[in-house]
């Protein structure tokens, strides 16, 4: 079997060799007789492999020791109720930093709890750019400061950590974290959904500094608190056991990259290498401002939209699938992330150029 170079925004591609190891512990994971997807979540076995994975994330990330590493449910789009039920504390209002969809998703949400100041929005340009830290029109009074450093849809991508003061910085990273190495003292939470560089869907992973916890408003719910995961090692009920050993998989994969700084340098000339091919002409174009280019979502259109639907085919015949944009911005996305082989986009890069002579 040919495994096809899939450039969906998420689920995405996994690792080869993590699959690979997956498969060969299906039936029997280290010689306990049982699939972990059978295993209780508190049974020595899942505990193991569930200790394992948070070790090799905070080594991976340099978490610091004061920072709980969660491991929950209910994707990204659960946190934007949770973060305003948990970190408002006695204060009435926060901030957002307004950059596209997810952004948008984010404020809607957390204006259900609190009065939200946009510190910044970017829609007037159509979102293809991020604001300057001189644009930010932060609120010193306000209890945490949201942004979200990449916006899967756009292919928008902050070229900076906000400075926010005293006041807790909250993000979104779910379509750029492992991507590269990450201060994170310099946050107070970072979330992440599962399905684009940390495993399969069904698993969040929130990172959260000690001393934003036990803050939950009276209305959150038990399932929704912060504190309550933390104090029962994310086991409060039963976890997304498969993905998480799923994503400790993933985990060690990293390691073995040369960690963080391994994938920056490959995803660097990943992304180098699709921005020249679609810089080279006018054949493509980029709708997102140079300095905004996203490292895992690449935007980009056809000079003639009519040559959509030919692309797209001619890419599927080649293996390259799931290239077509988000129907909000249109034209193409290639989604490529941490398990996106460099031979994966030289394949799109060499199919790019072949259908531009094609059609010039």
């Amino acid at each position: 079997m040919t495994r096809k170079f899939n450039f969906s925004a998420g689920p995405a591609m996994l690792p080869t060799p993590v699959i690979e190891r997956a498969l060969a512990e299906m039936l029997d994971w280290n010689g306990s007789g049982m699939s972990v997807m059978e295993m209780s979540h508190r049974g020595k076995e899942y505990m193991s492999i569930a200790a394992r994975a948070e070790k090799d994330l905070r080594e991976v990330m340099a978490i610091p020791d004061n920072y709980k590493v969660l491991f929950l449910q209910g994707g990204a789009s659960a946190q934007f109720a949770m973060i305003p039920l948990n970190l408002l504390g006695d204060k009435g209002s926060a901030d957002y930093i307004n950059t596209g969809m997810w952004s948008k998703k984010a404020i809607a949400e957390a204006k259900r709890y609190c009065t939200v100041n946009i510190a910044a929005d970017t829609s007037g340009d159509g979102f293809t750019s991020v604001p300057t830290q001189a644009e930010l029109k932060l609120n010193p009074a306000a209890a945490y400061v949201h942004y979200t450093p990449n916006e899967t849809i756009g292919g928008v991508e902050f070229d900076y950590i906000p400075e926010t003061g005293d006041v807790p910085l909250v993000a979104d990273m779910s379509s750029t974290i492992l991507s590269r190495p990450l201060d994170v003292s310099k946050f107070g939470m970072i979330y992440a959904g599962a399905q684009k560089n940390i495993g399969p869907a069904g698993l969040t992973i929130v990172i959260i500094r000690d001393d934003l916890l036990g803050k939950a408003s009276a209305i959150c719910p038990t399932m929704f608190n912060y504190a309550v995961h933390a104090e029962n090692d994310s086991m409060y009920n039963t976890p997304a056991t498969y993905s998480w050993y799923m994503a400790g998989l993933v985990f060690e994969w990293l390691k073995e990259q040369g960690g963080l700084q391994g994938m920056a340098e490959i995803n660097k000339r990943k992304a180098d290498k699709l921005y020249a091919a679609i810089d080279a002409g006018d054949f493509y174009g980029s709708p997102v401002a140079r300095n905004a280019r996203s490292w895992m979502n690449v935007p980009f259109t056809l000079a003639d939209a009519e040559l959509d639907v030919a692309f797209l085919q001619g890419a599927s015949e080649r293996g390259l699938v799931t290239l077509k944009g988000h129907r909000s911005v249109g034209g193409m996305r290639a989604s490529i992330y941490n398990a996106m082989p460099e031979e994966g986009v030289d394949a799109l890069v060499a199919f790019m150029q072949e259908f531009a002579q094609s059609y010039s």
